[in-house]
């Protein structure tokens, strides 16, 4: 269980992140107030790969924002259980 999900957010810092493309549904503002590229509230989309299929791939976007937390919990959870490891270790 634990290795899924080391695997899991391991895969999240490896994917690298394209652009979003603007669409109806994907998209509540109007062309002309795009965020500016870089920004936090621009959106990206990524390709994440599916745990437990060699050819699932599902596709994600969240702002620069929101990715931004989601790599810093991902690392906070990473180094809590390594550290929960070691100490079980001693």
């Amino acid at each position: 269980m634990m290795k899924a999900f080391c695997a899991a957010a391991l895969a999240t810092f490896l994917v690298t992140p394209s652009l979003a493309q603007a669409s109806g549904s994907a998209s509540n503002q109007p062309a002309a107030e795009k965020p500016a590229p870089g920004s936090p509230n621009e959106v990206v989309c990524q390709k994440l790969e599916v745990t437990g299929t060699r050819l699932g791939v599902k596709r994600v976007c969240k702002t620069r924002a929101q990715w931004a937390d989601q790599q810093l919990q991902d690392r906070q959870e990473i180094e809590k259980v390594q550290v929960q490891r070691t100490m079980k270790g001693e």
